[in-house]
């Protein structure tokens, strides 16, 4: 392969093929690998259409691997990774980017295998593309006579997964949602109050020809409507605002902090909630924020030092365990566990999961919750708060693992969160959806101990 050949593929498409490569691999996320990016010496440009491309290519994969399959007549398993790799690339931009030129789609990715020296597979690329682009507009689950499968094609989620959702939601607000579930999110932040002020960080946020619009689901989150990322990006890095989705941010509220009060985050790593719960306590509460990982502590203690933020001791500890800095004479005001989970509402953002995760994690992923549930709540002192939350909408991991925690630990009670109504269930908990929010899928439970 000489040097002209590699030249021959765009900044955007190594860097996507590289990123899918290293998501395929090593189980890394897309969205870490992607905000690398900004450290890179690509252009806005091309770091758009990397995360465009990497983000869909995860979001349609077994849509995109259906079509490979039939315009090839062989199984995915039978090419080797860098071959399905570069058509998944290819085919996405034919059937969902209309402003790519069909050859550009075509060629790029055939030279992608080049690159990756499968060199031999180069003509079957180009075929099964070529092919594509004749029937462009063919249904990806037509022939397929089974509902739920075609669905499952069509709508590009585990076929486990929607029956899961039909059965909690139906069938029509399953569609709804994994169709939001392929759709991009948009951008919401929070202004760093500690640093800037709400009213001085949107005007020059305008000034930079970023138009937002305040959220209908948390209080100080805004949402951007229009504008350059670069922009949000800045302001981020400099510490003025912190991007955050809009129901991640209501979890931090829920909690109430207060100047004062003694705060335990337990499962903490990597600081959004933390740092957002310094905030609103203007940095004078006492927090402690617990993570298991080292590694993931470094970055939480990174955040917040951008953020200006004191108030914080990071602290290492298995939470499923006795916490060595609880007594019971020194117990916190309010405790959070936004707990491990299967990430379920967070579909937009990481499309992997749906790939990775598998139904019997489910139920495992349930009792780790109840065991740290349980242990905070010893923590909790009377009259103290406990707010529970997960970024997943599964019911077995939300409202049954509250239910089997008050079973066991009747010194608490569900009171009313401080919530919308739209995001409100009538058990008092709450719920948000992609599909009906415009938010990352969230669930939050408030309790009080009363004794």
């Amino acid at each position: 392969m000489n040097a002209k050949q590699i030249q021959s593929v765009s900044p955007a498409r190594r860097a996507a093929f590289d990123i899918l490569s290293r998501v395929e691999t090593t189980q890394a996320y897309a969205s870490v690998l992607l905000s690398e990016l900004s450290d890179s010496d690509l252009s806005r440009i091309d770091r758009a259409l990397a995360a465009e491309i990497v983000l869909g290519v995860l979001r349609w994969k077994l849509t995109l691997d259906s079509l490979i399959e039939r315009y090839s007549g062989r199984s995915i398993a039978r090419f080797d990774r860098p071959v399905v790799i570069a058509l998944r690339m290819g085919l996405y931009q034919l059937r969902h980017l209309d402003r790519v030129p069909h050859a550009a789609a075509v060629n790029e990715s055939v030279n992608l295998v080049k690159r990756a020296r499968t060199a031999s597979a180069a003509p079957l690329v180009n075929a099964v593309l070529r092919k594509a682009v004749r029937h462009r507009d063919e249904l990806p689950g037509h022939g397929t006579t089974d509902p739920l499968e075609r669905a499952s094609v069509e709508l590009s989620h585990p076929r486990w997964m929607l029956e899961r959702w039909q059965r909690e939601f139906g069938s029509g607000e399953t569609q709804k949602l994994a169709l939001a579930n392929n759709a991009t999110p948009s951008t919401a932040f929070r202004v760093n109050t500690l640093r800037t002020t709400v009213n001085e960080t949107l005007a020059s946020l305008q000034r930079e020809g970023i138009t937002t619009r305040a959220s209908q689901v948390a209080a100080g989150a805004f949402v951007v409507e229009s504008g350059p990322s670069s922009a949000i990006i800045q302001a981020s890095q400099h510490g003025l605002i912190y991007v955050q989705d809009e129901a991640s941010q209501l979890v931090s509220l829920l909690l109430e902090p207060a100047s004062g009060h003694r705060v335990l985050d337990v499962c903490a790593a990597p600081g959004s909630k933390t740092s957002h719960i310094a905030a609103l306590a203007e940095d004078r509460a006492w927090i402690v924020a617990c993570d298991l990982h080292h590694h993931r502590l470094t970055a939480l203690r990174a955040t917040c030092e951008r953020l200006g933020i004191r108030s914080v001791d990071a602290l290492a500890v298995d939470a499923t365990q006795a916490l060595p800095i609880v007594t019971s004479e020194r117990r916190f005001d309010c405790v959070l566990v936004d707990a491990p989970c299967s990430g379920t509402g967070t579909l937009r953002s990481n499309p992997e999961i749906k790939w990775r995760l598998a139904a019997e994690d489910i139920a495992r992923l349930a009792q780790l919750q109840l065991n740290l549930l349980t242990q905070a709540a010893t923590s909790v002192g009377t009259g103290g708060r406990l707010v529970y939350s997960t970024c997943s909408i599964e019911r077995e991991e939300n409202e049954a693992v509250v239910a089997r925690f008050l079973d066991k630990t009747p010194v608490f009670k569900v009171i009313a969160p401080a919530a919308p109504g739209n995001v409100t269930t009538g058990d008092g908990f709450v719920r948000t959806f992609p599909h009906l929010n415009g938010t990352d899928g969230f669930f939050a439970a408030v309790l009080e101990r009363i004794r």
